[in-house]
C-alpha cells in the first residue's frame, strides 16, 4: 500500500442492479422494500460463502469484490438461482429481476476498503449489457474461467465503455441446458415471502449449495476415451493438444474458418521434430463440449493444451490464444492477434513461433524449412480451401461434390496451390476407391482413377504430406510396394507427427509381409491420435493378421466394424479372420450381413463379393499371404 492508503491490485468486481426497480417500488412500495431486502441477504450470502466481500449495497444496487472470477462468478449464478427459487409463485409483472456484471482487472483499494477505478467501471457497464436475470461477464473474465466452470458463454459483441479507451469484448453467461432450473428471470418476492425470509435464506443456501456442485471445476464435462484404452504416459518430449479454437464470429457458417485455423496451427507444430503433437481428430473431438483442459490433457497423454478463439468480422480477424501446462493449470502464455485476411499467414506463423518458443524447443534448420508455408500467399484462395476442406471431412458423395467445387475454384485463383491439387487427389482417389463414380457425375470408375492421377501430378510440383500418402496408396493399389513405402517414409519426414502417414506407412508394411514392423506404425498413429477413426482398427487388424494373430485380428476388425458398419475393408478382413479360425456362424451372418447391404446398394453392381473381386483390394506382395487371404474367405463361404 502507498504512503497515500491507496493500493492497485487485480480483482474481480460484481456488479448487480434490479431491473425496472423505480415501476416496481410505484406499484407497491412495501413488497418491493421486501423483496429487496430478501434479495440482498441472498446477494450477502453468496458473496461472503465464495469468498468475496460487499463493498456497496445503495438503494438497488450491490457492488462486490473477489480475489479471483471464478469466485465472482460462481456467486453471480448462485445468486440468480436462489432469487429464482425465492419467488417463482409471484405474477410475472411483479417479479424484480437482477441484472449482474463481472469483470477482471486493476481496481484502485482505499484503507477503509473502498473500491474504485476501471475495473469497478466496466462490470458497471457489463451489468447494464445483462438480460433481467443474467450474467454478462467480459473477455478476461471468460479466459481466467476456461476448465475451472461450466457454464455457456453467448457472444455479446464488443461494447464501448465510458472513459475507456479500448472496446469491451462481452459474454452473457448462464448455466448449461441440462439445468433447467436457470430460468432467465428472476421473481420478487410477495408480503408473504418476505415474511418469510428466514426460511427462504435456507432455501437459497441449499440451492447454492446445488449450483456450487454442478459447477465444480475438477468435474469434466467431456466424454472420456473408451474403457479399453489405458492411460497414456507423457512423452519425454514436449507433448501439446491444440483444442478447436472458438469461432467467435457470431456466425455460425464461420466456423470452417476457425476450424481451418486449428487444423493450420496442428499442422504447424507438428512439423517440428522437437514436439508431440496429437492429431486433429482426437482434440476436435471436444469441439462444442465443455472443456476440462487438465482431464483433456489426461485423457491425450499431453502435459500442455493450447486452445483460443478467432474472431472475423468483414476483413478483420482477431486471435486470441492461450498455452496452458494442464499439470498445473497454469498459463505459460497468452496473446492476442490482430490483422486481416492479407496477413492471415503471418498471424497463423506468429502463433507458431511463440507456442514454440514458450515451450523452449529450439527449431532445427529442418524444423524451419518444414514449418515454411508451402502453401499459398492467396488470401482468397485459402478461404476457398478451407471450406472445401470442411466438405472433405464429412466424407459422404454429395460433400465430395461439393468439395471438388471448392477445391477446383482454390487452385484457379492461385494454379501453383498444391495443397488444393492434393486434396482434389484425394477426394477423387476416395471416390474411386468407394465406386461413387455417378455419384460424382462421372461415367465410370477408369474416370475417378484419371483425375486422381492427374492432380496427384500438380500436387507433386510441391508435395504436402497428403500428396505423398494419396501416391503411397495409389502405389500400393498397383503392387508397386518398394515406392508406395518410400512415399509414406517421405509423407512422415515432411511432418513427424501426422499420425496418417504412420498409417499409411502401416498399410504397405503390412502387404509387403512386414507385419510386425506395421503393428509398430500403428501403435505409433493410435498414440498419436488417440481418439482414433475406424480404419486405424482396419489397419491394427491388417497388422495382427499378417503375423497369424488371427483371433487378435478379429477383435480388432470387430470393434471397426462396431465404429462403422459400412467399413467395407475392414468386412471382407474379418470373414477371412472367421474362416481361417473356424468361426462358421459368425462368417455366416456376416456374410448374409454384406449380401443384404450390397443388394440395397450399388456396390453389389461394381463390387460383386467373390475371392477375385475382394483379392484385388488387399494387394499382398507375397502369395503366401494372398494365398492364405483367400482361403480364410472360401472357407467363410465367398465364391471364388
Amino acid at each position: 500500500m502507498s504512503d497515500t492508503g491507496i493500493r492497485q491490485r487485480l480483482a474481480a468486481i460484481l456488479a448487480a442492479d434490479a431491473a425496472g426497480y423505480s415501476r416496481l417500488m410505484a406499484a407497491d412500495e412495501p413488497a418491493t422494500v421486501a423483496a429487496l431486502d430478501a434479495a440482498r441477504g441472498i446477494f450477502k450470502s453468496q458473496i461472503e460463502s465464495h469468498q468475496g466481500r460487499v463493498i456497496d449495497m445503495a438503494g438497488d444496487s450491490v457492488l462486490a469484490v473477489f480475489e479471483t472470477a471464478a469466485g465472482a462468478v460462481t456467486a453471480a449464478l448462485a445468486a440468480q438461482q436462489a432469487l429464482y427459487a425465492l419467488s417463482n409463485s409471484v405474477p410475472e409483472d411483479r417479479r424484480m429481476h437482477f441484472r449482474i456484471g463481472v469483470h477482471l482487472g486493476d481496481v484502485m483499494e482505499k484503507a477503509d476498503g473502498t473500491v474504485y477505478g476501471d475495473g469497478v467501471n466496466i462490470a458497471a457497464r457489463l451489468e447494464r449489457l445483462a438480460q433481467p436475470g443474467g450474467v454478462s461477464v467480459s473477455d478476461a473474465v471468460k479466459t481466467a474461467l476456461r476448465g475451472k466452470v461450466h457454464a455457456i458463454f453467448e457472444d455479446q459483441g464488443e461494447q464501448t465503455v465510458k472513459n475507456i479507451a479500448d472496446p469491451v469484448q462481452a459474454y452473457a453467461l448462464r448455466l448449461g441446458p441440462e439445468d433447467a432450473t436457470s430460468a432467465a428471470v428472476a421473481p420478487a418476492p410477495s408480503p408473504r415471502l418476505a415474511r418469510r425470509a428466514a426460511v427462504v435464506a435456507g432455501i437459497a443456501l441449499v440451492v447454492a449449495v446445488g449450483v456450487i456442485a454442478w459447477l465444480m471445476p475438477w468435474r469434466s464435462g467431456v466424454e472420456t476415451a473408451p474403457a479399453e484404452r489405458t492411460t497414456l504416459a507423457i512423452p519425454a518430449k514436449p507433448s501439446i493438444a491444440v483444442l478447436p479454437f472458438e469461432n467467435m464470429s457470431g456466425d455460425p457458417e464461420q466456423a470452417y474458418f476457425a476450424d481451418g485455423m486449428t487444423e493450420d496451427l496442428i499442422t504447424d507444430l507438428s512439423k517440428v521434430a522437437g514436439l508431440f503433437v496429437i492429431a486433429r481428430n482426437s482434440t476436435f473431438a471436444y469441439k462444442g463440449k465443455s472443456k476440462d483442459v487438465r482431464e483433456i490433457a489426461k485423457t491425450l497423454g499431453v502435459r500442455y493444451v493450447l486452445e483460443g478463439s478467432v474472431r472475423r468480422s468483414g476483413g478483420e480477424i482477431r486471435v486470441n490464444a492461450q498455452l496452458i501446462d494442464a499439470t498445473t493449470g497454469g498459463h505459460v502464455w497468452a496473446d492476442r492477434y490482430d490483422g486481416d485476411m492479407k496477413s492471415i499467414f503471418g498471424l497463423q506463423d506468429k502463433v507458431t513461433r511463440n507456442v514454440v518458443a514458450a515451450l523452449a524447443v529450439e527449431l532445427t534448420k529442418d524444423d524451419r524449412a518444414r514449418v515454411a508455408r508451402g502453401g499459398t500467399e492467396n488470401a482468397q484462395a485459402y478461404d476457398v480451401f478451407l471450406k472445401g476442406w470442411q466438405h472433405y471431412l464429412r466424407q459422404t458423395p454429395e460433400d465430395f461434390r461439393a468439395a471438388i467445387v471448392h477445391f477446383t475454384k482454390a487452385a484457379e485463383l492461385d494454379p501453383k496451390y498444391a495443397r488444393a491439387y492434393a486434396a482434389l487427389a484425394a477426394t477423387y482417389w476416395e471416390a474411386y476407391r468407394r465406386y461413387w463414380a455417378l455419384p460424382l457425375g462421372l461415367r465410370t470408375m477408369h474416370d475417378l482413377n484419371f483425375q486422381a492421377e492427374q492432380f496427384l501430378a500438380k500436387a507433386m510440383a510441391n508435395p504436402t504430406p497428403l500428396a505423398h500418402q494419396v501416391a503411397s496408396a495409389m502405389l500400393l493399389q498397383a503392387q508397386q510396394h518398394d515406392d508406395a513405402i518410400a512415399e509414406a517414409k517421405r509423407a512422415i519426414a515432411i511432418d513427424p507427427n501426422d499420425a496418417d502417414g504412420y498409417v499409411a506407412l502401416a498399410s504397405v508394411l503390412s502387404f509387403t509381409g512386414r507385419a510386425g514392423e506395421a503393428l509398430e506404425q500403428v501403435e505409433r498413429a493410435m498414440r498419436l491420435n488417440p481418439h482414433y477413426p475406424p480404419h486405424y482398427l482396419y489397419q491394427l487388424g491388417l497388422a495382427r493378421f499378417g503375423m497369424n494373430r488371427v483371433e487378435e485380428a478379429a477383435a480388432a476388425l470387430e470393434r471397426a466394424i462396431a465404429l462403422n458398419r459400412d467399413d467395407y475393408w475392414s468386412q471382407r478382413l474379418l470373414l477371412a479372420t472367421y474362416g481361417l479360425v473356424g468361426r462358421r456362424v459368425d462368417a455366416s451372418k456376416l456374410l448374409e450381413g454384406i449380401k443384404g447391404s450390397e443388394q440395397r446398394g450399388r456396390l453389389a453392381q461394381f463390387d460383386p463379393l467373390t475371392i477375385r473381386a475382394a483379392s484385388y483390394w488387399y494387394p499382398f506382395a507375397n502369395r503366401a499371404d494372398a494365398e492364405r487371404f483367400a482361403e480364410g474367405l472360401r472357407k467363410a463361404g465367398v465364391p471364388e
